[in-house]
């Protein structure tokens, strides 16, 4: 169970209250998934029974929650708890909570079930898309939010500096990817949460899961992992060279470097999330590259590993200070090889907050 921060969660709620009348929006309703924690402290486990926040325009928030759950609950003083018995209908129960209105917004990770349900007991209401309300204050980080970024970067920055002094041929990929598992959680996370060994030519798929290859001297190697502390993501990518890369992989891996300087420098307020990709995107290509650089220049971060902002092209959100995201540009040659390069960053008042400082260079390694 994971132990969340002791945040203002009273402030958030009065803030998406504020959202909530602005939008004219009767009640807000939240389930398994990360919106939940953000505003309560209290992360549901994805059962078959109903765990759900509701936050009424007006009155008090409640949580309903099985009854065998209900132990765990710290309400923070923030909502009521609504234990509800393996007899009772919780559905009924939140939609009464939540009273006659028009519109509810629900959270988008809610089970299909359960929403389902809610449209049966409301049939005069409309449902919408939550995370529209809550992204609005979830993609603007609070100072402490900040710190436990910073410092979930900064542990795997330990980590790759150990893995730039180990020896990976003769490993295989799965054999890696256990000892990546294992420092992550060494340097400071409360949990490892993936870990990508990608060798050779499985270096050319980005989400590869690690295998039993055995890794050997002219390989590139890309390693992709992060964790959880306290609740919050980290997520960095390094590429490594098994012995003395060929000059092809150190021509495309100074282009990927490139590219990756340049996305961190075009960073700053008032500047859309595109143009970041489009600043990566534009070194690839003018260097050839351009069509082995297959995905968007990075997503936003923060509670979940991937979410709001997403910098890809026709995203024309303005970036704003506390806004949290990786910049990770890639090439990948199907069948042959691939690199990746990422780092987390926070866009702050003049500019780039660099959270992932290790060394972007091509390691070579044994």
């Amino acid at each position: 169970m994971t132990q969340f921060p002791d945040f203002d969660y009273a402030n958030r709620i009065r803030l998406v209250r504020a959202l909530l009348e602005e939008t004219g929006v009767g009640a807000l309703m939240l389930s398994v998934g990360a919106d939940l924690p953000y505003f309560t402290g209290y992360e549901a486990m994805p059962l078959e029974r109903l765990t759900m926040l509701v936050v009424p325009s007006e009155g008090n928030p409640v949580l309903v929650v099985p009854t065998l759950e209900a132990p765990r609950v710290d309400d923070r003083g923030v909502f009521e708890v609504r234990a509800w018995s393996e007899t009772e209908d919780p559905v009924a129960i939140s939609a009464e909570l939540a009273g006659n209105v028009d519109r509810i917004v629900v959270g988008e990770t809610t089970w299909s079930t359960f929403l389902l349900g809610l449209q049966a007991a409301m049939p005069g209401t409309r449902f919408e898309n939550a995370s529209v309300l809550t992204r609005e204050l979830r993609m603007r980080k609070e100072p402490d939010e900040i710190r436990y970024l910073r410092e979930a970067a900064e542990a795997t920055d330990r980590v790759v500096d150990r893995l730039a002094a180990m020896r990976f041929s003769g490993r295989t990929e799965a054999e890696l990817a256990a000892a990546v598992r294992a420092m992550t959680l060494e340097e400071g996370h409360d949990v490892a949460t993936f870990d990508i060994v990608a060798s050779g030519p499985n270096a050319a798929s980005p989400h590869h899961e690690p295998t039993d290859r055995t890794m050997q001297s002219g390989d590139t190697v890309v390693i992709d992992f992060g964790g959880r502390h306290g609740g919050y993501c980290s997520d960095t990518t390094r590429t490594f060279s098994i012995g003395e890369p060929a000059p092809e992989i150190v021509y495309a891996y100074d282009v990927l470097a490139a590219a990756q300087a340049a996305g961190r420098a075009a960073v700053r307020p008032g500047v859309t999330a595109e143009s970041i990709d489009i600043a990566t995107r534009q070194v690839i290509d003018d260097a050839g590259y351009g069509e082995f650089f297959i995905h968007r220049t990075g997503h936003g971060i923060g509670l979940e590993a991937h979410e709001h902002p997403y910098l890809v092209a026709g995203n024309d959100l303005l970036l704003e200070p506390g806004m949290a995201f990786s910049i990770e540009p890639g090439i990948y040659r199907p069948g042959e090889w691939g690199m990746r390069l990422e780092d987390i960053v926070i866009c702050d008042g003049s500019g780039v907050d660099e959270l992932n400082r290790s060394d972007r260079h091509l390691r070579v390694v044994e």
